[in-house]
């Protein structure tokens, strides 16, 4: 089957395919692979051990919070892909622009930086096994993140049923992975000295490290969203999706945050691809770090599914027609090219999450709004397939300007109170930080502005309060 066709109707037409155990091993899969580890060793930059337990916890609880309930619930309830399910939201043409911007960057930014994580893993392996010489940045890292990114591509050009048969393999040897190094931490290394481990690189003042691991920890949780919505249409009753998600999502991410922030406190190194083979040893290291490297590659391919999907679908006709495989292949045009260049990604990993999560977190404030404030979680099936102007959720020129706007004012707010690239904060970060203020002012705009510009007007689908109150009734 063409993996595209499963967008073009509405998934009450189809077959679901996934219950929660499925579901459930995609989240896994999803969580656990060598970025998981990256993250707990970045956490390690700024804060010791109990702190980036404390971080990591709190930061990922908020964002996926946010993010599963503006991304899965409508997505599984109504069955529609998750880019169609925003019109209401941001209009046709809105969905279009975000999605050509603000998501697509993101996924392409994660997909290359899966892929060199592949070859850096895979060129760590080789010189511990055949004495090779490849430096972190040589042609080797670059090919073998091609040959993972053909990988991916011939997963995904597939569709999400394939997707799901590999998920099955890999998980449950995810979590056996993950528990072996947890037991071998734990018995290979003094709990003294890993309590009293310094960070690796943090700033002069305290409460503004843990306040910058809680963050970029939020920007990581926030930045599932450009999938799960896709990924959780695909279930067959709403509880399968929802824990699957959260429990899924959160357990397997911190466990193996947690790992991978230990062995960089202990070992010196936050680069999973430097510290797996010297923590397993020669031979389990190198197995295991390979397997992880593999899990890359179905992460890869989960993530960009749904985003290719988008692409199909903000569009409108002119792509609706390319065959899937080649749309999937052109989405990988550019994490290629970026695969030449493998320090640029990788030095710049917690700019990357924290600058996405800066646009991501107030896309959802401005969804949660909508879809169960305004709306009350009604939405108008036959309005979403109409064809533009005959669609209630057309409003003018296909734009909602409730909801860019709402993305606008809540990017701006978070860029002002932190700024990813500069690192330069207000004091009120310290406390606050910045995602969950920032999805708070999207939703509190987005109400705003709807209200004075659509709802009053009888402009976008919203239910007229009167109608609420028989409803209610």
């Amino acid at each position: 089957m063409d993996g595209g066709s499963l967008g073009s109707l509405p998934l009450l037409l189809r077959e679901r395919i996934w219950n929660g155990s499925d579901f459930t091993g995609v989240n896994i899969s999803l969580a656990i692979a060598t970025w998981a580890f990256l993250v707990g060793g970045s956490t390690a930059l700024l804060v010791g051990f109990q702190q980036g337990i404390a971080a990591m916890v709190i930061g990922n609880a908020i964002g996926l919070g946010f993010m599963i309930l503006a991304s899965v619930v409508a997505s599984q309830r109504y069955g529609v892909e998750q880019y169609t399910i925003l019109r209401p939201v941001f209009g046709l043409v809105g969905v279009g622009i975000l999605v050509f911007t603000v998501i697509l960057i993101t996924e392409m930014g994660w997909s290359s930086l899966l892929a060199i994580m592949v070859g850096r893993a895979v060129t760590q392996v080789s010189n511990s096994t055949f004495g090779t010489d490849f430096g972190p940045e040589s042609l080797m890292v670059t090919f073998f993140a091609l040959v993972a990114i053909a990988i991916s591509w011939w997963i995904l050009s597939r569709g999400p049923v394939t997707i799901g048969r590999f998920n099955k393999f890999i998980a449950p040897g995810l979590i056996v992975v993950t528990v072996f190094l947890m037991i071998f931490l734990v018995l290979n290394t003094s709990w003294d000295a890993l309590l009293t481990a310094a960070p690796l690189a943090p700033f002069e003042d305290d409460r503004l490290n843990f306040a910058l691991a809680v963050e970029f920890n939020a920007g990581v949780g926030v930045s599932w969203y450009p999938v799960m919505g896709s990924l959780a249409r695909l279930t067959k009753t709403p509880r399968a999706a929802l824990w699957p998600s959260y429990g899924g999502l959160l357990g397997a991410t911190l466990i193996a945050q947690i790992v991978g922030m230990a062995a960089a406190l202990t070992l010196g190194d936050s680069d999973p691809t430097v510290w797996m083979l010297p923590f397993g040893g020669p031979l389990l290291g190198a197995f295991i770090l390979l397997f992880i490297a593999f899990a890359n590659i179905t992460s890869t391919s989960s993530i960009v599914y749904s985003t290719v999907l988008a692409i199909r679908q903000a569009s409108g006709n002119l792509l609706s027609r390319v065959r899937w495989a080649w749309l999937c292949a052109a989405f990988f045009i550019l994490p290629a090219i970026l695969a030449f260049f493998p320090g640029f990604m990788y030095e710049r990993f917690m700019v990357f999450v924290t600058l996405s999560g800066a646009f991501l977190a107030p896309m959802c404030g401005a969804i949660i709004a909508d879809y169960f404030v305004l709306r009350r979680q009604r939405v108008k099936l036959e309005e979403l397939y109409r064809h533009r102007s005959d669609s209630a959720y057309h409003f003018s020129g296909g734009i909602n300007w409730a909801g860019l706007g709402a993305v606008a004012a809540g990017a701006v707010f978070y860029l002002v109170i932190y700024n990813p690239v500069t690192l330069t904060t207000l004091p009120v970060f310290t406390y606050i930080t910045a995602s969950l203020p920032s999805a708070i002012v999207g939703a509190v705009a987005y109400y705003v502005l709807a209200r004075i510009l659509y709802v009053r007007r009888g402009i976008g689908g919203y239910a007229p309060a009167a109608a609420k109150v028989e409803e209610s009734a």
